[in-house]
């Protein structure tokens, strides 16, 4: 049915398909998750002195360890 050749070109065409998706699809899965860290905003609480995150848009965030209102690091 099919030629030696043509089954050899047709075979290493869908493994390159297949590396392809996947190169894709880990490339824009890892896009995703450095953005969502690099939008975070540091804080320092000055009461306990611990470091944490929170979302990008927010100024003032309660410490998750004793709960003081500080406001954001800025560099």
């Amino acid at each position: 049915m099919f030629d030696l050749t043509v089954a050899t070109v047709v075979y290493g065409l869908l493994v390159a398909a297949l590396f392809l998706g996947l190169w894709l699809y880990y490339d824009r899965r890892d896009h995703r998750r450095f953005e969502r860290e690099r939008r975070k905003t540091t804080f320092h609480c000055i009461r306990c002195d611990h470091l944490y995150t929170a979302r990008a848009s927010v100024e003032l965030s309660p410490c998750p360890r004793c709960g003081h209102e500080n406001a954001r690091l800025k560099f």
